[in-house]
């Protein structure tokens, strides 16, 4: 079972043949700028896509902290973003309270833990909109 570091570098050796489908479900890797630091940061996250976004959720297992790529993002919202060979920049934006029921059942068909996460802490989750930038 790859997670972490060694789950990036092989999803970015095999352009995802080996990663992209994990543990019955599928990831992406997220890349973003530290707030901080100015360095990239690749984190592989679970995904579904939604019309032509891709959307991940901001769980870090239900800690009452948002997970850090989540805090990047806040303060840059332009990401890197691989899904098996494909690699393309994005604009990654909250989802709206509108859009939110819809695709928190959507990625929690896709990973059931996330109903528990959300019960486990008081934050609410955020799920996060990719939308590519086309060129």
């Amino acid at each position: 079972m790859l997670f972490g570091k060694e789950h990036v570098q092989r999803y970015q050796e095999t352009d995802g043949a080996e990663g992209h489908d994990w543990n019955n479900t599928t990831t992406l890797l997220l890349t973003t700028k530290g707030r901080k630091s100015g360095k990239a940061y690749t984190t592989p996250l679970i995904y579904q896509q939604h019309g032509r976004d891709h959307i991940v959720v901001a769980s870090k297992g239900g800690d009452p902290d948002h997970p850090d790529w989540y805090k990047n993002l806040q303060a840059d919202p332009e990401v890197g973003v691989q899904v098996k060979a494909d690699r393309f920049r994005a604009r990654a934006r909250t989802a709206t309270d509108e859009e939110r029921p819809e695709l928190w059942r959507l990625m929690a068909a896709t990973w059931p833990d996330y109903d528990n996460y959300q019960q486990k802490t008081d934050r609410k989750i955020p799920i996060v909109v990719l939308e590519s930038i086309t060129t």
